[in-house]
């Protein structure tokens, strides 16, 4: 028997069952994306525009090192929803127990070595000159917390793929709102600096944590697994590990990004162009929390009727999802490019940064409304288990296209040449994407015998 709250991903119409799984998954990342946001405009106003650039330094190698929970969490959701689909309950549980083990192995380990390396790793991510000291700080500080983290974004996606979108907006709402008030506190009123700006980041993982542990082991969730469950079994391993290396290999391509991003400008600008990089990142996080909603609520869709062979509902699903997502798109297009001098203020009164982050923001966001296609293309070769297409789809975008073109136009045109590849990489990936997508849709996405059309 299915599960009766995953069971409603195969029944209810895909447009209103999008709305619902999208709009929990959006919400969340925007408080995710607020309190990103908001850090830095705490950051950048208590203590300084320099502190901005150290945590834009550190983010990469944190990230990475969370990523691997985000990775292992998506490649092993999308055998969940495909086992809760096809009635397969056992092989679920055996899941989430191997992603639990998995995640607590590679994270630690990762992070004792990311710990013994904290001089090197730093500078070669542009951690140079006044930005190295702050940056070391938030660096060794957070370090500790990104286990915690790790578990938490590989159960989010665990229990997005139970069909529970509310809780996981709640998992990922307590971080952001716990980080937000420590950092009031320890910034602000008790002034810390950078040490107060990390132990708040630290500790907010901690309180989310102990809300994902508290659903699992709730009546919310239907994984009731054993310690049995944690042993590796080498089959499902292999497909958490291949689906999984997706999400990682899109991570470490997102580090090796801002490591010549910042190395590239801060060659070209100093510490005002690390800083304005800082800026347009934590919008690029913000601004595209209802494209990442939509994704975010797409993928179970797709991989519970994909499992349970009910093809004409994946493909009204990822019609309906790219609808949605571009139009989504089309919207922060509009808000970047009309207001873009006002969001950089925000941030910070810097003049040199004031005058020139706004015109190389809209150029960030330039493809915006077409960009959500490659990321639903891509997330949908994840959520059916099509591990090989989805790895080349997803690094297209950022790996085959952008880290050629900042590496040779800025050569040509200066800084200008560093903003411009964004949407030139946008724009072939998104080409790339939809040639394989409609190709797959055509083929492979056929009616079976008996399949209702119902959406």
């Amino acid at each position: 028997m299915r599960g009766k709250n995953s069971a409603a991903l195969g029944e209810k119409p895909i447009g209103k069952l999008l709305i619902e799984q999208a709009l929990p998954a959006s919400v969340g990342i925007l408080v995710m994306s607020l309190n990103i946001l908001i850090d830095t405009i705490f950051v950048g106003n208590w203590i300084g525009s320099t502190a901005i650039a150290a945590i834009n330094v550190v983010l990469p190698i944190t990230f990475f090192l969370a990523a691997l929970g985000m990775a292992i969490g998506i490649g092993g959701s999308s055998i969940i929803s495909r086992a809760l689909g096809s009635g397969e309950k056992e092989k679920a549980y055996r899941t989430f127990g191997n992603q639990i083990s998995l995640t607590l192995i590679l994270t630690i380990g990762f992070g004792l070595i990311g710990l013994a390396f904290v001089d090197t790793l730093i500078p070669a991510f542009g951690g140079k000159g006044e930005i190295f000291d702050p940056a070391r700080v938030y660096y060794i500080i957070v370090l500790y917390g990104v286990p915690l983290l790790a578990l938490c974004m590989m159960g989010n996606t665990v229990i997005r793929a139970e069909g529970k979108p509310k809780f996981a907006m709640v998992a990922m709402i307590i971080p952001s709102v716990g980080n937000l008030v420590l950092d009031y506190i320890f910034i602000y009123q008790m002034e810390w600096g950078m040490w107060g700006a990390a132990w708040a980041t630290t500790i907010s993982y901690s309180l989310c944590f102990l809300y994902v542990l508290w659903f699992f082991l709730s009546k919310n969730s239907e994984l009731k697994i054993n310690w049995s469950h944690f042993g590796f079994k080498l089959p499902i391993l292999s497909e958490i590990s291949s689906l999984g290396f997706v999400t990682l290999a899109r991570q470490a391509v997102v580090s090796i990004i801002y490591l010549l991003m910042n190395n590239i400008l801060y060659n070209l600008s100093g510490e005002d162009g690390v800083a304005m990089y800082a800026i347009i990142g934590r919008m690029l996080m913000f601004a595209l929390f209802p494209v990442l909603g939509v994704t975010q609520g797409f993928l179970p869709i797709a991989g519970f009727n994909y499992g349970a062979q009910k093809y004409q509902r994946v493909k009204k699903s990822i019609n309906t999802a790219i609808l949605y997502a571009c139009g989504l798109g089309l919207l922060v297009f509009a808000g970047i490019f009309f207001f873009s001098e006002e969001i950089v203020m925000i941030f910070t009164q810097n003049p040199d940064i004031v005058a020139e982050t706004p015109r190389a923001m809209r150029w960030v966001f330039a493809a915006t409304p077409i960009v959500a296609l490659q990321l639903i293309g891509a997330a949908y070769f994840q959520a059916v288990g099509k591990a090989m297409p989805a790895l080349l789809l997803t690094l297209s975008r950022q790996g085959f296209f952008f880290i050629p073109l900042i590496l040779i136009l800025p050569r040509i045109f200066g800084e200008l040449g560093v903003w411009i590849s964004f949407p030139i990489a946008d724009v072939l990936s998104t080409i790339v994407t939809a040639y394989f997508l409609h190709r797959e849709m055509r083929i492979k996405l056929k009616p079976v015998e008996n399949e209702s059309s119902s959406t």
